[in-house]
């Protein structure tokens, strides 16, 4: 019998105390939580109790003890304002961590209960929720990872829901519609959205902005859909039941009332946030009829709930009986644990060895996609994809079959022009675990996946965003696709390590790299025009490990000239120029500066050397070069936007050509 199966059983067990009583419990550490902090949201965890009750209890797959469990159900609380709600849930069902003393230090200082769910800070809490809508669209990756490795492993080992809930301000959010069309389209039967139908926003009702039907929305995408009373038991129940069956995803709108249970506050259309004070708390309390004192949980209610939070410890065994028992035991662990060999990096290795013995000039987008020829075959926990550039970005492999709902186990994703969609899908499938997630787009849209790619550096997903068109050397595209900013605005982003390799050596340099990094998302910057190759001597480290380093000269140079990506082939040029005019002049590659900085800080002083000239190079903006070249250290860049022409002559028009860094580095050593 599979987990789902035997869950299902288990789900039919009676509970000695009535499901509101229990819920009751949740509103009223919800209350009492957000009133001692002075901060936070009440409204929505005392909506959304009773459904979050039925679920935690009779529907979840989940084991208090032992959280990590791969074949759990995943729960995303993408309305993360209402953190109280989950963290409630987590103390009642039994989660270690999850203390009284973490509930009653509720957004405070080093507590375990943040104002909002953080992934790798609270046991239990599947992603970081917050920004509306990135929980749904985070959901829909964990889904994906779900299919695919239900595919790949099978059912006995693999076979688990997603459960959402989310509000109005999710579905608001752009980025909600990218990722339930996504869905829809893939038929991602294991997702499951419970709608918090309550019509309040901050503003006010959720009418005076919004007049879309929300069901209708969602079956348009090709959802099955159902509408319950959100405070109905029974229908709840029912309407859970019925998501389970059906094949494809689930929406439930939950029609809720803000503030249930608060008593005169019931249904305050300004519940949104902190509105339960001293006498609105008594108030609530002589509604529901409780009257334990703040922060305690009468026995006869903790009881039943800590039985459900140990409910899933059966399927849990049976488990773990199937998968020690599995001929794939080996294989599955080191997927979710998303270990990576040497002997899978050997023919990246091969690769390398080769472009050294035969160095040539090419697109670093075309070494980008070859280095994946060496590692998508290598890693099966790599799944690609693109946000409709598959040409563009060099992200799909050869003989990479597509991940469709006829073909789950294919590893490469369509996501449309999603960009923001398909980057928070990524995070949700590095977050599952047993996937290693990476995909493609012109890095000037990395304005449209930039908050997931933020959300993804705080938790520290191993992403792997490939950004290609980086500079104004995609050409006739023109200013509005020409990055020029970007790179500086990416490389300010705490926990994100932004690659821009040179050539071929250094591309795939960068993709082990960001392999090997599990606790960061990457980003890789690469060029749409040919760059010559700057690597020509073999090296048994990985250089782009040390995010700077000299490719030319010496320590005593007069003339040091520094750059990323494709200006170090205009820096070469440039000492080349400089040496015969009997300017000694040392180039150093920057293909990492986030590497860089975790370098001792003897390193990097001998690679920012004591020449008395110094030059950066790049076709960006300046922001954040003074770290290598100082406040009187001299640019060579962008100052605004780009133009449409071709590169060449774009190049030449801002000013970023061998000739005039030579020029300028004369004239600064006095030549």
């Amino acid at each position: 019998m599979s987990s789902a199966a035997q869950l299902s059983r288990e789900s039919q067990i009676p509970m000695p105390v009535s499901q509101l009583h229990m819920a009751n419990a949740i509103r009223v550490l919800s209350m009492d939580a957000v009133h001692k902090a002075k901060s936070g949201h009440q409204g929505m965890p005392l909506g959304m109790a009773d459904v979050a009750t039925v679920l935690w209890t009779k529907f979840l797959k989940y084991d208090a003890t032992k959280p990590d469990w791969p074949d759990r159900d995943r729960f995303v609380l993408s309305a993360g304002h209402g953190s109280m709600l989950l963290y409630s849930l987590l103390h009642l069902t039994g989660f270690k961590e999850m203390t009284m003393a973490e509930i009653e230090n509720f957004r405070q200082w080093g507590s375990k209960t943040p104002g909002h769910p953080e992934y790798g800070h609270t046991q239990g809490v599947e992603t970081t929720t917050g920004p509306l809508g990135q929980g749904i669209a985070t959901a829909v990756g964990m889904a994906m990872a779900e299919r695919h490795l239900a595919s790949r492993f099978g059912a006995d080992l693999v076979d688990h829901h997603t459960w959402v809930i989310a509000g109005d301000g999710c579905l608001m959010e752009g980025v909600s519609h990218e990722a339930i069309h996504l869905a829809g389209r893939l038929k991602l039967n294991k997702l499951i959205v419970i709608y918090d139908n309550n019509n309040v926003t901050i503003d006010g009702a959720a009418t005076l902005a919004e007049t879309g039907d929300q069901s209708m929305r969602f079956k348009a995408a090709g959802w099955a859909v159902k509408t319950v009373d959100g405070h109905d038991y029974p229908a709840i129940q029912r309407a859970m039941a019925w998501a389970k069956r059906q094949d494809r995803p689930v929406m439930l709108n939950t029609h809720t009332i803000i503030d249930r249970g608060a008593g005169p506050k019931e249904g305050d259309p300004k519940g949104h946030g902190y509105t339960l004070f001293d006498k609105e708390i008594v108030e609530a309390r002589e509604a529901m009829g409780w009257t334990a004192k703040p922060f305690h949980i009468p026995d006869d209610i903790i009881k039943p709930w800590r039985a459900a939070g140990r409910r899933g410890a059966r399927s849990r065994k049976a488990w773990e009986a199937r998968f020690k028992a599995s001929s794939r035991h080996a294989e599955f662990n080191r997927a979710q644990k998303g270990e990576i060999s040497s002997e899978q990096f050997a023919p990246l290795k091969a690769h390398i060895a080769k472009l050294i013995a035969e160095p040539k000039a090419d697109a670093t987008r075309v070494w980008s996609g070859a280095a994946l020829e060496t590692l998508v075959p290598a890693i099966p926990e790599m799944i690609g994809g693109s946000a409709d550039l598959t040409g563009s970005n060099n992200t799909k492999t050869k003989g990479m079959v597509e991940f469709f709902p006829d073909d789950y186990a294919g590893r490469y994703v369509h996501y449309g022009i999603r960009e923001h969609g398909m980057a928070a899908a990524m995070n949700g499938m590095a977050l599952h675990g047993g996937i290693v997630p990476y995909s493609g787009t012109f890095m000037c849209f990395s304005d449209y996946s930039r908050p997931a790619i933020r959300i993804g550096a705080l938790m520290g997903a191993r992403v792997i965003h490939v950004m290609t068109h980086d500079s104004i050397g995609l050409g006739e595209d023109g200013p509005t696709h020409q990055p020029v900013e970007h790179l500086a605005s990416l490389r300010a982003m705490p926990n994100l390590l932004v690659f821009r390799p040179a050539d071929g050596v250094e591309a795939a340099e960068c993709w082990q790299l960001a392999l090997e990094h599990h606790r960061n998302p990457s980003l890789m910057a690469l060029s749409r025009q040919k760059t010559p190759a700057v690597r020509k001597t073999a090296s048994a480290e990985n250089l782009c490990g040390r995010g700077a380093y000299a490719v030319a000269g010496s320590a005593d140079a007069k003339v040091t000239i520094f750059a990323s990506g494709t200006e170090v082939g205009i820096a070469m040029e440039a000492c080349e120029q400089l040496e015969k005019a009997g300017v000694s002049t040392r180039v150093v590659s920057t293909p990492c500066w986030e590497l860089f900085e975790q370098q001792p800080v003897a390193y990097q002083k001998e690679v920012i050397g004591s020449s008395p000239v110094k030059i950066a190079v790049e076709a960006g903006v300046r922001e954040g070069w003074d770290r290598f070249i100082g406040h009187d250290g001299s640019f060579v860049g962008m100052k605004g936007f780009g133009a449409s022409a071709p590169y060449e002559r774009l190049y030449a028009e801002f000013g970023i050509r061998a000739d005039a860094v030579a020029k300028l580095g004369k004239e600064l050593a006095g030549v």
